[in-house]
């Protein structure tokens, strides 16, 4: 069983765990990490994005963020995020390869499956820039139908009007956006 830490408004364990389950039947608070895959184009920036297994408990076979997960009980943000890479993708990153680029909410309630899923997340996320070859990703079945390249600011446009084929948080890709719009006036 997959335990989580119950964390305050900011994140900060408070010291309590419950389990995952426990998490979304009650809508308590707990930590997720997001990571976007993003690599140039000439038209600005393509995001690569998972479809989520049919089976999965929210938001099943709609096109998520590139990989994310919960963070168990105990550890921290960036292991938790290069360990889905890895498990969801295939990815082996290190800690050097992620790049923080914020933290924002998550808080819905929503039935999937007949069943009433609370999610109620403190999220962290990060961003991905090294070389991908999507046809040599290693695909978690369980987790990952296929996975895509789309351009940024089409997916941000879609989910202005429609969520019938993106679930990617949309505070999520405003922090992306914001990431890099920064970093295109440094260095990418």
């Amino acid at each position: 069983m997959e335990y989580l830490d119950v964390v305050d408004e900011q994140g900060n364990p408070t010291g309590e765990s419950v389990s995952r389950a426990k998490a979304h039947e009650e809508g308590i608070r707990h930590r997720t990490a997001h990571v976007w895959i993003v690599r140039k184009s000439p038209s600005g920036y393509q995001i690569l994005m998972q479809k989520r297994s049919r089976c999965k408990e929210s938001f099943p076979g709609l096109y998520d963020t590139s990989s994310a997960g919960h963070i168990p009980a105990g550890t921290e943000p960036v292991p938790s995020a290069l360990r889905e890479l890895e498990e969801e993708l295939g990815i082996r990153a290190t800690a050097a390869d992620l790049r923080y680029a914020g933290t924002f909410r998550i808080r819905y309630e929503r039935v999937f499956h007949r069943d009433l899923y609370k999610d109620n997340e403190v999220t962290s996320v990060y961003v991905y820039t090294g070389p991908v070859d999507i046809e040599k990703l290693v695909l978690q079945q369980s987790e990952v139908e296929e996975v895509r390249w789309f351009d940024l600011e089409e997916v941000w446009k879609e989910i202005e009007v429609s969520r019938e084929r993106f679930c990617a948080p949309a505070g999520g890709l405003k922090i992306l956006r914001n990431f890099l719009d920064e970093l295109s006036h440094n260095q990418f």
